[in-house]
């Protein structure tokens, strides 16, 4: 099998398309990330900085699992999967517009590349249409 076959969850039984595939791959891997970087964060709490390290923690891996659901949902072909997934790209967005320029430009680059993927992905017409129940 080349992709993930969903023929559970989409609508006629049909494999999900390329490129939701594809999007709801990259949504896995953000949030995987975000996960990482929560559990990087709670395991570097000390006593110091222990309410900021705890909320920030915590908010990762609260946006890492949220990430995730919906990564499982756009597999599934579930329309609720997609609004999460937009919103976390416009973050992106906003993220590497704010990391633009010297030394951190190659991650602004990369930020902006994963989230036009995901982004097309999410509005090609034949990932509208799974999303849709057309």
């Amino acid at each position: 099998m080349s992709h993930l076959d969903t023929s559970g969850g989409t609508p006629g039984g049909a494999s999900a398309p390329p490129p939701l595939v594809t999007a709801a791959s990259l949504v896995a891997v953000e949030a995987f990330l975000l996960l990482a970087l929560g559990v990087l964060e709670l395991a570097s709490v000390d006593r110091d900085r222990l309410t900021m390290g705890l909320t920030t923690g915590g908010f990762f891996v609260a946006a890492g699992l949220g990430l995730a659901l919906s990564a499982f949902g756009l597999w599934q072909g579930r329309r609720w999967g997609r609004g999460p997934a937009l919103l976390a790209q416009l973050i992106a967005l906003g993220l590497a517009w704010n990391l633009r320029g010297e030394p951190t430009t190659l991650v602004a680059v990369g930020l902006v590349v994963l989230a036009a993927v995901v982004v097309a992905g999410l509005l090609h017409p034949d990932s509208v249409d799974v999303l849709e129940d057309r």
